[in-house]
């Protein structure tokens, strides 16, 4: 089926000239001041507030009148400004060792700029543990990330046993969880289930065709990503079993017809209930099935952020995708059917108060790191998601799974003495509209302020660098 498609990175990029590759300072203390602050423990938001932050955790919130500002402080004028936990990306990809070091550090600074303080790398290698430890030490300037391990798939793992010599391995070199993806025997994944059980490490991703849905939700994996096999799982059952069988591919018009709202919702209160995560990566969906030229995707904003050959590549993925899609009788009225089934069930997961993460699949099709986001929320909010629950999937949510599934320190995604100073400032208040997230005064990552001329200077290197090539 389509939406089992394993989607692969485009690896086709230059050699990078430097940028971006200086220590960062160490943080120190800040003050912001007269600020109003979105808390993100529930909706609502603080006016006239003063946030101390001291060596990276925030050391104080409440009035101005009542926070007495260190000497030492850099004072923050943020009156008319707004104040909220930095946003994440629950499904990135960071580059293999065969890439130049420099563009790993690139994507690293697109997210910082975007607000994106924390990442969640969906496709481990080495390499990257390696920069999870820089970025920890404020050795590189980027967000907080978590490393998949390498993918466990039908072909690295098309057996029991071979699959649970790699967990063990994965969980040994230090990957933060495993990463799934399609292809698992339904007794590969059961054996995948336990001994991460019993090794202690957390698993998310795919839901291969042969597990399905029912079975995900049923083990509590712990996320399900680009809401893969719900639209499978919902339709009546003996269709159900004719999708998933190996042996028989249902026409894709018969399987959109079978989608009821029926089944949609009792998906989404089996999900609450399981308390399993989703991370919906809408945007990229629509890039996958909505009917569009590419070329006019290429000459979107962002575009200048990303290397040349990506685009190229984008551009040929997305042709080859509609010509893919055609060949399996997935016509234009099709696809938009599916994309409304998307929706619907998102907004059900929502009702249903499902546990969601953020998350967009960059680098991907058209899906510039950090720039995708923006997009993605736009997305939910059409689906029918509140802003304030679209920002809560990816900041106080985001704490909450660090610190359950991933049994590390959840400390931040909300703004509360403790906590990590992983801090978005804003000039309007992104309650009112998801696109003021787009109009930041600066990012805060673990104490280090990153003021918007630093953003805009280095947003305009990279620009200019890529254009060069």
């Amino acid at each position: 089926m389509p939406t089992r498609s394993v989607l692969l990175l485009t690896a086709l990029v230059a050699p990078l000239l430097a940028g971006h590759s200086s220590r960062p300072p160490a943080p120190g203390t800040y003050a912001f001041v007269d600020v109003t602050v979105l808390p993100m423990d529930r909706e609502r938001t603080l006016t006239g507030q003063t946030v101390l932050v001291r060596d990276g955790r925030i050391a104080a919130v409440g009035p101005s009148a009542s926070v007495r500002v260190p000497a030492d402080a850099q004072r923050i004028d943020a009156k008319g400004k707004f104040l909220l936990p930095g946003l994440a990306e629950m499904h990135a990809h960071v580059l293999g060792p065969q890439q130049p070091e420099q563009l790993n550090r690139d994507l690293m600074f697109l997210y910082v700029a975007n607000g994106v303080t924390t990442i969640r790398a969906m496709l481990g290698a080495p390499n990257q543990l390696v920069l999870r430890e820089q970025l920890k030490k404020g050795e590189v300037l980027g967000p907080t990330m978590f490393v998949a391990a390498p993918s466990l798939n039908g072909n690295s793992a098309p057996n029991p046993d071979t699959a649970m010599k790699l967990v063990r391995a994965h969980r040994a070199a230090g990957y933060d969880l495993l990463k799934l993806h399609p292809g698992l025997s339904r007794a590969t994944y059961d054996s995948i289930v336990s001994v991460a059980r019993a090794v202690g490490i957390t698993f998310g991703g795919h839901v291969s065709q042969q597990v399905g849905i029912d079975r995900t939700l049923e083990v509590r994996q712990s996320t399900v990503d680009h809401l893969d096999g719900y639209i499978e799982g919902a339709v009546a059952d003996p269709l159900k079993r004719r999708i998933m069988s190996p042996s028989e591919q249902v026409p894709f018009s018969e399987w959109m017809a079978g989608v009821t709202e029926e089944k949609i919702d009792e998906l989404a209160r089996r999900t609450r209930d399981a308390g399993v995560w989703v991370v919906p990566t809408m945007f990229l969906w629509e890039s996958l099935f909505a009917s569009f030229a590419p070329e006019s995707a290429a000459t979107r904003p962002e575009m200048k952020y990303a290397p040349k050959q990506w685009v190229t590549g984008w551009i040929t993925q997305k042709r080859n995708a509609s010509q893919a899609n055609g060949q399996a009788g997935i016509t234009p009225e099709l696809a938009q059917q599916l994309l409304a089934h998307r929706r619907k069930l998102l907004k059900a997961l929502a009702d249903a108060h499902a546990p969601m993460l953020m998350g967009t699949d960059s680098p991907q099709m058209f899906n510039v790191p950090g720039f995708a986001l923006h997009r993605e929320l736009r997305l939910m909010g059409e689906a029918g998601l509140t802003t304030y629950q679209v920002l809560e999937s990816g900041t106080k949510n985001v704490g909450l799974y660090v610190e359950r599934d991933l049994k590390q320190d959840g400390k931040f995604g909300t703004v509360a003495v403790g906590n990590w100073a992983d801090l978005v400032l804003l000039d309007a208040n992104p309650l009112e509209s998801l696109d003021n997230i787009g109009k930041r005064a600066g990012v805060m990552v673990r104490g280090r302020w990153v003021p918007k001329s630093e953003i805009d200077s280095g947003l305009a290197a990279l620009a200019a660098r890529y254009a060069a090539q």
